[in-house]
């Protein structure tokens, strides 16, 4: 038995250091490392809580990589990443309430259109273009949402993020990238604090598991900064198209039940 845990903890601690260097460039992580943690035996809830756990290391390790290069001044986004933190926090408390099947059937439709969106899309590359919402509107309004999302739900939120800040900010995609750790960080923080409160997560698995992450988050951050768009718009499209395929291979995912498939 405990050599199973062992070989448990070493290989969500492979998972994870994945998911961090995947997710620090494109988002996406969760596909790797939420499977994982269902696959070694734990149960949803407690596989949520601890996912958010460890996740808080890679996006804030991604983060400072980012910052340190300044390609996001955390000095002065930190107002909307708190707007996110609590944006998150209440997405979290009503998850037990609000009905999910329509987010479920929704999602991998979504998730294929921003795929759609930045695969074919032209002049998407790193250099910032003209802005169609105000930097209140996006920072106070649309990221927070995204973030309520993020805790009601979870799954493509940092693709939300970058669609948020490209299309409607006029980001380039290096800062969006940037940008979107940075909120991710916050909204992973806020949703992690809840479950924390009702004792879901599962402490040494997710430290563990959040220290691979760490190191994962910032070889892929630096990555990133090293190729800009010429990796980031194919793995996000990429990232979009698997995570709508992962959520479309569930059995009870609401829209083959509704389409009979």
């Amino acid at each position: 038995m405990e050599d199973f845990f062992t070989l448990s903890l070493l290989i969500l601690m492979a998972a994870a250091f994945a998911a961090g260097f995947v997710d620090a460039i494109a988002g996406g992580g969760g596909l790797i490392t939420l499977p994982t943690l269902l696959l070694v035996g734990i149960p949803p809830v407690e596989a949520l809580a601890t996912n958010k756990l460890q996740g808080i290391f890679g996006s804030g390790s991604a983060a400072i990589s980012y910052a340190s290069k300044g390609y996001v001044d955390i000095t002065k986004q930190y107002p909307v990443a708190l707007a996110c933190f609590v944006g998150a926090a209440i997405g979290a408390f009503a998850s037990t309430r609000v009905p999910s099947e329509y987010m479920q059937a929704a999602l991998p439709v979504i998730l294929i259109g921003i795929a759609l969106y930045f695969a074919f899309k032209r002049q998407l590359g790193d250099t910032d273009r003209t802005r169609l919402l105000g930097p209140f509107v996006l920072g106070f309004i649309v990221m927070p949402s995204v973030a309520f999302y993020d805790g009601l739900f979870g799954p493509g939120a940092g693709s939300f993020y970058m669609l948020a800040f490209v299309s409607l900010g006029g980001f380039g995609l290096l800062k969006a990238t940037a940008h979107t750790k940075l909120l991710n960080f916050a909204s992973n923080l806020g949703g992690f604090a809840v479950f924390a409160l009702v004792g879901a997560v599962i402490w040494k698995t997710g430290l563990l598991m959040g220290l691979a992450q760490f190191f994962g988050a910032r070889l892929g951050a630096g990555f990133a900064m090293r190729k800009g768009s010429k990796i980031i718009k194919p793995l996000l499209a990429i990232g979009c198209i698997l995570l709508a395929i992962k959520l479309l291979s569930d059995p009870a995912n609401p829209l083959r039940v509704w389409l009979g498939i």
